[in-house]
């Protein structure tokens, strides 16, 4: 029986570990892992730090990894889950239809989300927020409400990083 397949969308200046940490530990749960980009070639990450006297993090060059598909060519329907790290991708892959294409698939079949930091994003810009709660990096908190949705801290476990539907109070 082949192995379940994860997609994760990125692209470069994308948070390092919030790529790899993923892509390493579910190749190690035996999924496949597929990393998509805007284009197939070497991506480039970042890191971001805090460092004292700035007002917000610094970034640095981080590890450089192949994207495996373009968005374009990929068939959502043959993942079983999604994953959207940080970092600065987010800003710039959450314009490409395609990528769009892709996260609106795995919210209309209500496969499983992995978000992260500033992925919230592209979630956004999907339109697939409204009425939900999800972990962010607390600086996108007037971009999740823009959208429909409440921020719920920011990714601490990776239990947390999942996107959630709203669900009414039970009295």
């Amino acid at each position: 029986m082949p192995s379940p397949k994860v997609l994760i969308v990125t692209g470069d200046a994308a948070e390092s570990l919030e790529v790899m940490y993923p892509y390493q530990r579910l190749k190690e749960e035996g999924y496949e892992v597929h990393i998509a980009a805007p284009s197939k070639k070497k991506l480039r990450f970042v890191v971001h730090d805090f460092e004292p006297g700035y007002d917000t993090y610094t970034e640095k060059p981080g590890y450089s990894w192949d994207a495996h598909i373009a968005f374009a060519d990929v068939n959502p329907a043959d993942y079983a889950a999604l994953v959207i790290p940080g970092g600065r991708a987010p800003e710039y892959i959450r314009n490409d239809s395609s990528c769009q294409k892709i996260v609106r698939h795995f919210f209309e079949h209500q496969k499983p989300v992995a978000q992260l930091c500033h992925a919230g994003l592209v979630l956004a810009a999907c339109g697939v927020l409204k009425g939900r709660r999800t972990a962010a990096y607390p600086a996108l908190e007037p971009d999740i409400k823009a959208a429909g949705a409440e921020r719920k801290g920011a990714c601490s476990r990776a239990r947390d990083c999942r996107v959630r539907r709203t669900e009414p109070e039970e009295n």
